[in-house]
């Protein structure tokens, strides 16, 4: 015997929600997410309180490549005391340039940066007077990442490799504000 099918409009309503929530939580567990801009770090590419659409699923079926845009959690430079590192704080979600991959080898030499022997052209140069960097190898399962705001940017120069576990996706658009809805460069 089949069970009576309640036929009110208000029950269609409420599936509809139900549905669209369902299926809203399922693309921002595995497919895109929203995310803010918490930090100068990526000026002039995006400021602080720009939303971004990232990415999730890609880095799954081929690795990320230089100079993309990515979104990772935060990683807690290797110094931090004990305690703090036990503390259960939250991480946050950050956003950087991927600059260096796996097995690559990185050298900033007054302000200019070098990847494998190859000087990288920069969109967003350093100081020329900004500490010289490495040489260091990229481990394995580990990017080095900096943000376009390179003077103020806390990034793989302070706390080291990104490890590939943090990586969450690839930034691809703004959506926030709309005057600067578009693609990532």
């Amino acid at each position: 015997m089949k069970a009576p099918r309640l036929n009110h409009p208000i029950f269609d309503w409420a599936e509809t929600i139900v549905v669209a929530l369902v299926l809203a939580l399922i693309i921002r567990a595995f497919f895109l997410q929203v995310f803010w801009i918490p930090s100068p770090s990526m000026v002039p590419t995006l400021e602080i309180g720009d939303r971004v659409v990232a990415d999730k699923i890609t880095y799954h079926f081929r690795q990320p490549q230089r100079q993309e845009v990515v979104i990772f959690r935060e990683v807690k430079p290797p110094e931090l005391p004990a305690l703090l590192q036990a503390n259960k704080i939250e991480k946050r979600d950050l956003i950087k340039r991927l600059v260096a991959l796996p097995g690559d080898k990185l050298q900033i030499i007054e302000g200019e940066i070098f990847v494998n022997g190859r000087q990288q052209i920069e969109k967003h140069p350093m100081n020329k007077d900004d500490a010289d960097y490495g040489p260091i190898i990229i481990p394995e399962d580990a990017y080095f990442v900096m943000g376009d705001n390179r003077g103020e940017s806390y990034d793989s120069r302070y706390w080291g490799f990104l490890p590939k576990k943090n990586l969450i996706g690839r930034a691809l658009f703004v959506i926030w504000p709309l005057n600067k809805f578009g693609i990532i460069p």
